[in-house]
């Protein structure tokens, strides 16, 4: 049986090519995380000449989710309280978005986003996503759903 069937990692990094499989997949994820980094920079500054490239992760997950604790993105994203609450304070201090009090827990407060955030936020996506949709003209529905639920699947595991 082959490794990756296996799930064994001996020989991981070894370039011996048993698991040239794994080493794709790195490249490739390599070159599309800078990508999307880059563009998420371009994305944010968009909303704001001043928001760093990782507010619009916040934004599309706050757009997704409604009102969430700073916590619970915190968590989400695999950053530091400390973090996000620097990044929280940036979008709010540019009216982005508002913090109001949790009415399951008086002492906590959930983050929301402001109607000019909403705005501001949609109208950017829209763009990126006519973007992806130039790129991907050639593409069938059906592979685009399915990288759609592989990468689902990705960081999905990345949550565990």
């Amino acid at each position: 049986m082959h490794r990756s069937e296996t799930g064994g990692a001996a020989g991981l990094g070894g370039g011996d090519g048993a698991d040239r499989e794994f080493l794709a997949l790195e490249r490739e994820l390599a070159v599309f995380l800078r990508r999307a980094r880059a563009s998420s920079g371009e994305m944010a500054r968009q909303l704001h000449p001043d928001l760093e490239a990782a507010a619009y992760g916040l934004l599309v997950r706050l757009d997704e989710s409604g009102s969430l604790r700073a916590t619970d993105l915190a968590g989400y994203f695999g950053v530091g309280k400390a973090t996000m609450s620097r990044q929280l304070r940036a979008l709010e201090e540019l009216g982005l978005v508002v913090r109001e009090p949790d009415p399951a827990d008086g002492r906590a407060s959930l983050v929301r986003l402001t109607e000019e955030g909403l705005r501001r936020f949609r109208q950017v996506r829209d763009a990126r996503r006519a973007r992806y949709v130039a790129k991907l003209a050639d593409w069938d529905r059906a592979e685009i759903a399915e990288l759609a639920r592989l990468l689902h699947q990705l960081n999905a595991r990345a949550e565990d």
